[in-house]
């Protein structure tokens, strides 16, 4: 039988849906009790089990749709107006596959795209056979989907040599297909008359006259969108190459109660995973909250349903029960974000036509690859916890890869996208094939084992490619986002990092912005005061009416304290008050127009929290501000001294360092323990150059970026470099604030975004210079953003060393030496190294200093004096 194009069958054929129990459907060790669940919100989508299993709840009904059978064995679906129709080649938005489309067998309507390796470097040798060879091409057993930018074959035996010609003739790419009969033919020309033909055969086999589509002439017709329907549960979504990915509906009540605001989840995670009951106890209430016994397996999801918006969970091709292959934010996988967008939101369910976008982390970062395609039916964004720039945010920080989170998560995705990897898909296919005798799930992952590596793909470039990198760094192309923004991260993020507050300041079209920030966590975002504010945004933007309180907010409330280990209590719902949509909007935008940002401080330290909850995320105050970089800011610069002290006066001795040794093993060392009780283990001797100021006769805030800038020379004609700020309290304590990082050959300066307080290496490898012999040369080392305030009393301390020990979770590729190498740091006149930081003039603190520990995500440890090693 066909798998259906569109689920349009769903209305046409009501009388052939069956009702399953989701809980029987989801592997014992997969089902998650309320604790567990909200683990999700601090591993930001990978669902956290009960190893115990004992949840034995009755789940929300799982609707999946069967297909339309093909009784004419034409390949084409019998429903005459169904839109998706693969045969259909005057509707540009269907696709079709080329090979025996009449075996209802044959995997070609599943055949999605990724790739496991560039599949065929370019071969323009011309001729296709020998003279002696019949060369007349004869019809292949395999299948070939059409795609943008790619052709994807299925089907065929696995270990067979195949090879991509063009128009002219000429053989432009060759693989061989993968355990499962797949291949994905990537980085292809838009173009017409593709062959795909077989190496070794004679005569030769194969399939004529496909096509590779342009991003822009794909576009299918809006009717394309309109002809999907989405019911509740368990959907298929087809995209524009007739790639299914799978889809989770969650409605907030019945459908003939909507329409309904609606948020979509878009990640490689496991948002399409079945819903489940949250806890068994509450089950009595899921006649008035129904996300209690529907729960979506995103927290995005989970939230919504709290705030009484739909859901809508999907998962990224090639992950879970989508079909295609994975590779990290593909072109295809971005049109496919566009084609999600418009199918869900010309639902008859979703309120306005338009949805709103939600996640932390990939899902937050989805929505700025989604966005900057500017779908139509996208009514606004809320991406928390993302990264400003693939490679300099988070994989390779100063041009050091980041072989901690950067490497483990990417291989994590990676694992999770080859064919079953989520571990859930399993229990859907035996739903699938209970219902209707064949599973789209299982079909699916047939292109599964053609992902990407991202973590090899990644080392093969050590230094940035604008051709590979530029679309995979949101800060090239967030200025193509027009619809309002709301954006959250954390200073001291242990995953993705504090890089992010890079973007701020190019959201230049965007309807509005509104940017919140603190120290803390990756999972910060999802807390009572962010989300207070999230729940305004949503409110004003996605559901168009003046911001209202959640029912069940205090329910949600003792959910989070679950979680946080803390009372947290909702502050009030931000423009609430007003006495009409039309007010409240006008309030809202009004107010972002002058301040988008808000900079929280001292989380960790709220007087209402302690003693007992120190380190829990609610701040003490908040400021906030006209733009990022802050225009208050100014040029705090502290020059190194040889007697290890940091004053605003350049040295004045002649010649002067210190030196300290590459320490080899600092790059895989982490923070131990955990927040806000973390190991921070004190500097070894001759492993540092330290440098402290004196205290400090008035309150500092800081905001913003800021730079080491260092006068290097090293034994070595390379060095990787980590610079540490911390506050060395009046009590004796020391907190961290934030770190740096940098490898010297790689110094070279981006002059047009360089500034005082933020230098921006190019790292290109036409810029690479190793370290001249015997000479000093300036390297300046970006300090990450950061916002703190120094209190009276308190002293700034800076340490110059060899990465590592500075995150929880990241770790560094270091250079190797094959001797003891040290790098020495000047501090003379001639070479007066300096730091420079990002001071915001403002009146004395009126809050108490924070316990120590106590500061959400800043390690503490007590203060030892350090003592520099000469150097020459």
């Amino acid at each position: 039988m066909k798998y259906p194009e569109n689920s349009n069958w769903v209305n046409q054929h009501a009388d052939r849906l069956q009702r399953f129990d989701a809980a029987r459907l989801i592997p014992r060790d997969l089902k998650c009790g309320l604790k567990a669940l909200l683990v999700t919100l601090a591993l930001i989508g990978l669902v956290a089990c009960d190893s115990s299993g004992n949840s034995n709840i009755d789940a929300s009904p799982l609707i999946i749709p069967d297909s339309p059978v093909d009784t004419d064995d034409d390949g084409a679906l019998d429903d005459s107006d169904d839109s998706d129709d693969s045969d259909d080649s005057d509707d540009s938005g269907d696709s079709g596959d080329s090979g025996d489309s009449g075996d209802s067998d044959d995997s070609d309507d599943s055949a999605d795209s990724g790739d496991a390796d560039d599949s065929g470097d370019a071969d323009d040798s011309g001729d296709l056979g020998d003279t002696d060879t019949d060369t007349s091409l004869r019809t292949a057993d395999f299948s070939v989907r059409e795609s943008v930018g790619q052709l994807h074959v299925t089907g065929a035996e696995e270990g067979l040599q195949l090879e991509v010609y063009n128009a002219s003739g000429n053989k432009v790419s060759s693989g061989e297909t993968d355990f499962m009969g797949s291949l994905i033919f990537r980085n292809l020309p838009a173009g017409s008359d593709y062959s795909v033909r077989e190496t070794m055969s004679n005569p030769v086999r194969g399939l004529e006259n496909l096509e590779v589509w342009s991003v822009e002439g794909s576009l299918p017709d809006a009717s394309f969108y309109r002809n999907q329907s989405l019911q509740p549960g368990f959907n298929y979504i087809t995209t524009r190459d007739g790639t299914r990915l799978s889809a989770y509906v969650f409605l907030p009540g019945p459908l003939e109660n909507g329409p309904y605001p609606t948020i979509v989840n878009y990640s490689g995670y496991e948002p399409s995973k079945p819903g489940s009951v949250l806890d068994a106890s509450l089950t009595s209430l899921c006649g008035v909250l129904p996300v209690l016994c529907d729960a979506p397996s995103h927290p995005s999801g989970l939230i919504a349903g709290f705030m009484g918006y739909a859901s809508v969970g999907v998962n990224m091709r090639g992950t879970g029960c989508s079909g295609g292959a994975y590779d990290y934010f593909e072109p295809l996988q971005v049109s496919d974000g566009y084609d999600v967008i418009e199918t869900i939101a010309a639902q008859a369910w979703v309120f306005g036509k338009q949805v709103g976008m939600g996640g932390l982390s990939y899902p937050g970062i989805s929505q700025l690859f989604v966005a900057q395609t500017d779908p139509p039916g996208l009514a606004a964004i809320a991406p928390m916890s993302v990264v400003a720039e693939t490679a300099a945010s988070t994989l390779t920080p100063g041009g050091i890869f980041n072989n901690g989170f950067a490497f483990e998560w990417a291989k994590s995705v990676v694992d999770g996208a080859q064919p079953y990897g989520q571990g859930w898909e399993q229990g859907q296919v035996e739903a699938e094939y209970e219902a209707f005798g064949s599973s789209v799930c299982e079909e699916n992952q047939q292109l599964h084992a053609q992902a990407v590596d991202a973590v090899g793909k990644a080392l093969n470039y050590s230094y940035y490619e604008p051709e590979i990198l530029d679309s995979l760094s949101p800060a090239k192309f967030v200025d193509k986002i027009t619809v309002p923004v709301f954006l959250t991260g954390a200073w001291q993020d242990e995953q993705t990092g504090s890089h992010f507050a890079t973007l701020m300041d190019k959201f230049i079209n965007a309807r509005s912005t509104r940017f919140i920030t603190f120290n803390g966590l990756h999972a910060d975002g999802y807390t009572p005061v962010p989300l207070a504010e999230l729940k305004a945004f949503y409110d004003i933007y996605v559901a168009k009416v003046v911001p209202t309180r959640p029912a069940f907010l205090d329910l949600s409330a003792a959910l989070f304290e679950q979680q946080f280990g803390a009372p947290l209590a909702f502050p009030p719902i931000p423009y609430s008050d007003k006495g009409s949509y039309a007010e409240a909007l006008s309030a809202y935008e009004d107010h972002v127009a002058q301040f988008p940002l808000r900079v929280i401080f001292d989380r960790g330290a709220s007087p209402d929290l302690l003693p007992a909850n120190a380190g829990a995320p609610e701040g003490v105050f908040s400021t906030e501000f006209s733009q990022w970089p802050p225009i208050e800011q100014q040029v705090y610069r502290l020059f190194l001294q040889p007697d290890g002290s940091l004053t605003d006066n350049e040295p004045s001795v002649a010649e002067a360092a210190s030196s300290f040794m590459h320490d080899p093993a600092a790059g895989q060392r982490t923070f131990g323990g955990s927040q806000p009780f973390y190991i921070w283990a004190a500097t070894e001797p001759e492993k540092a150059a330290v440098f402290v100021s004196d205290a400090l006769t008035q309150d500092m805030v800081f905001v913003g970026s800021g730079s080491a800038d260092l006068f290097i020379q090293s034994t070595a004609a390379d060095a990787d470099i980590e610079v540490l700020l911390s506050e060395v309290r009046a009590d004796g304590c020391e907190t961290y604030v934030q770190a740096g990082w940098l490898r010297a050959s790689q110094r070279a300066l981006d002059q047009d975004q360089t500034t005082a307080l933020r230098p921006v290496q190019t790292h290109l490898e036409v810029d690479v210079a190793p370290l001249p012999e015997g000479q000093f040369e300036l390297a300046r080392v970006e300090i990450f953003p950061f916002a703190h305030i120094f209190r009276a009393g308190s002293r700034i301390r800076f340490q110059i060393d060899t990465p590592g020990d500075s995150r929880e979770l990241w770790r560094f590729l270091l250079l190797e030496y094959e001797e003891l190498v040290r790098h020495t740091i000047a501090h003379s006149a001639l070479y007066p190294s300096s730091i420079v930081l990002p001071l915001i003039p403002m009146s004395p603190v009126e809050s108490s200093p924070p316990p120590c520990p106590g500061l959400r995500g800043q390690p503490s440890r007590p203060f030892e004096e350090y003592t520099n090693t000469v150097g020459t």
